[in-house]
């Protein structure tokens, strides 16, 4: 039984990973701004506040803790929101783990594929590649900096780059899966990297039961998919119209500002270091995938 600390453990994958550690006998707290439970304990990311009560025998922190990135207009109050919610609260932890001399048995750390940049090319991105220098890349270069520290207080760090979640509880396919009809967004030509929920929490599984499974990796499904070929896909498993025609991308710039350049790009990103490592997606293509995450008519 390993002791483990959870931040963002509200959200759709820290709730999906508590209840999955749990059933695998793990004992599971949880960083909250409202803490209920008595595994709940206070922390305060903008009041540099955390209970130290939370860190009593803690063997593993899993931080998934950041502000949503499409969730709101890009402002630019709402980009340091962004930022600081990830790097901010990285540095919190690492302060209070260093000044606590707690030794840790891992570090596992969320970040994203929006490190290779909000772009649609042909180059396939491999955790080597170097970061973007747009605001996203810069977003995700610094958060994985911060989260990279671990390693000087020796202290073994994962750090996965996820991609579109799917999950039957909500998400981004909720967003996708409009009432009526489906269609691409904007030229349908961008790439979706995706993974299921499903494969991401048991990533974050093995960062804490193989304790080889440490540095940086790509977290998304195997299968390449392009905008078009996934609203025709999610069309034929919800069983609604398949439109051709994408959302016009002057309509989304109109509707969600500079944001909208994260729905309008996209480029295929590589999952073979996760797969050189042993580790078997259970959702290896979209089709299986949505089949498991959609509610039919």
């Amino acid at each position: 039984m390993t002791k483990i600390l959870i931040t963002g453990g509200t959200g759709l994958v820290g709730q999906e990973l508590q209840n999955k550690l749990i059933a695998k006998n793990h004992t599971v707290s949880v960083l909250s701004r409202n803490p209920k439970g008595k595994n709940e304990f206070y922390w305060n990311v903008d009041t540099n506040e955390i209970d130290e009560k939370a860190f009593i025998d803690i063997e593993y922190i899993i931080h998934l803790a950041g502000a949503g990135i499409a969730k709101k207009r890009w402002t630019p109050k709402r980009k340091q929101e962004i930022m600081d919610s990830r790097i901010k609260s990285t540095a919190l932890l690492f302060n209070k783990i260093k000044q606590l001399k707690r030794p840790l048995k891992g570090f596992i750390a969320a970040s994203a594929i929006g490190y290779y940049g909000a772009i649609t090319s042909e180059n396939i991105f491999k955790e080597s590649d170097p970061a973007a220098t747009d605001f996203i890349g810069n977003v995700c270069q610094q958060w994985e900096q911060a989260s990279l520290a671990f390693n000087d207080l020796h202290i073994p760090t994962t750090i996965l780059r996820t991609g579109i979640v799917l999950s039957k509880n909500g998400g981004a396919l909720s967003k996708m899966n409009t009432p009526i009809a489906i269609n691409p967004i904007a030229s349908g030509k961008q790439y979706i990297p995706w993974i299921h929920i499903e494969d991401l929490t048991n990533l974050f599984i093995k960062a804490i039961e193989d304790n080889t499974f440490t540095g940086i990796y790509n977290a998304v499904a195997p299968e390449t998919q392009t905008s078009c070929s996934f609203a025709k896909t999610l069309a034929k498993k919800t069983r609604k119209l398949f439109i051709p025609v994408g959302t016009p991308s002057f309509l989304l710039q109109l509707i969600f500002g500079e944001m909208s350049i994260i729905l309008t790009t996209g480029s295929r990103i590589s999952s073979q270091k996760i797969e050189n490592t042993g580790f078997s997606f259970t959702y290896k293509n979209l089709d299986k995938a949505l089949e498991n995450s959609v509610q039919k008519p």
